[in-house]
């Protein structure tokens, strides 16, 4: 096989390497179609990589192998402060004919983001190409997150036990909701997780929720348990997440966006019950699919999520350079 040549990437490459994207997604659909369709199609991806390469501060490498394309890799910075001085390769950042092409890309691209002081990288990864995510392993990443769908379909199950019960949440239970908010950065922040994430406090959550509890583009219910509440979630449309962008934002979806159970309360079934109620939302709302994702270190909702029928569709993969 002949040498692979890398080079950093030009806008001149990217129709080739949309073409490469457009049949990545399309090998991606295979395992998982109720992703979008709309991005096997050559002009989608072109659109969508033309305009992560854009992006303010993007920059990537291509591949090629006797003169032909045969890989791209494009990640951009994103400014918020909780992922340290960062690039982020997102859904459409990246496409391979050969998984092992992957690391000579990362090769080249990686020195310019670390002699820009770009340190802590992450990569979005379709789940089912173990060729790929085998490749990023081998350059230092672990895997960190995890996106995932399931069909519209209702989750059938026992009578709720225990004096446990689900239902709307209504503005008497600001209160609760807002200490409830508190729930899951708290928990992130402990073992296996150890998320350097900020936790807001409750006067913040409680002025949000006195603007939000009325908002008709969010469903959100409570659990309780003996009247008392112990848990709340949160489902509204997949598009008012910002991680769930380009390839891995399917068509009219729904997002199971929150859920959290006061630590008292867990282990009795409320989450559970929680993600059902948003699922049965998700149905009875008319969305095609239903979306979730959870830190693969938060051991709660990792296992979870699966029972309820979510199918990993992308890893969020992370490598911090220099240590």
């Amino acid at each position: 096989m002949s040498r692979v040549e890398v080079r950093p990437l030009e806008a001149a490459d990217l129709a080739a390497c949309g073409a490469m994207l457009a049949e990545r997604h399309r090998r991606h659909r295979i395992a998982h179609p109720l992703l979008s369709p709309r991005f096997e199609d050559v002009n989608a991806a072109v659109a969508e990589l033309t305009a992560a390469f854009e992006t303010e501060d993007a920059s990537g490498a291509v591949a090629f192998r006797a003169g032909s394309p045969v890989g791209f890799l494009l990640g951009a910075p994103k400014t918020s402060p909780v992922w340290g001085p960062n690039i982020w390769v997102e859904a459409a950042g990246q496409a391979v004919t050969d998984a092992e092409v992957m690391r000579d890309l990362y090769g080249v691209a990686a020195t310019r983001w670390v002699d820009e002081g770009r340190t802590a990288h992450y990569v979005i990864v379709p789940a089912d190409d173990e060729d790929l995510v085998g490749a990023w392993f081998r350059l230092g990443f672990g895997q960190q997150h995890a996106h995932a769908i399931r069909p519209p379909e209702k989750v059938a199950t026992a009578p709720l036990a225990g004096g446990l019960s689900v239902r709307r949440a209504v503005r008497a239970d600001i209160p609760e909701l807002a200490r409830l908010d508190l729930e899951l950065p708290m928990h992130h922040g402990l073992a296996a997780t150890f998320s350097a994430g900020r936790v807001g406090t409750v006067e913040e959550s409680l002025a949000d929720w006195e603007d939000d509890i009325d908002n008709p583009e969010y469903a959100t219910f409570v659990a309780e348990r003996d009247g008392k509440v112990i848990g709340s979630a949160i489902g509204c449309a997949l598009e008012k997440s910002s991680s769930h962008l380009s390839l891995a934002l399917p068509d009219n979806a729904a997002f199971l966006a929150y859920a959290a159970v006061y630590p008292h309360a867990r282990g009795a079934g409320a989450g559970r019950a929680l993600g059902e109620a948003v699922i049965d939302w998700s149905v009875d709302s008319g969305f095609d699919s239903v979306v979730t994702d959870w830190r693969v270190t938060n051991l709660l909702s990792s296992r979870t999520w699966p029972r309820l029928g979510f199918a990993e569709t992308f890893l969020r993969l992370h490598r911090t350079v220099g240590y």
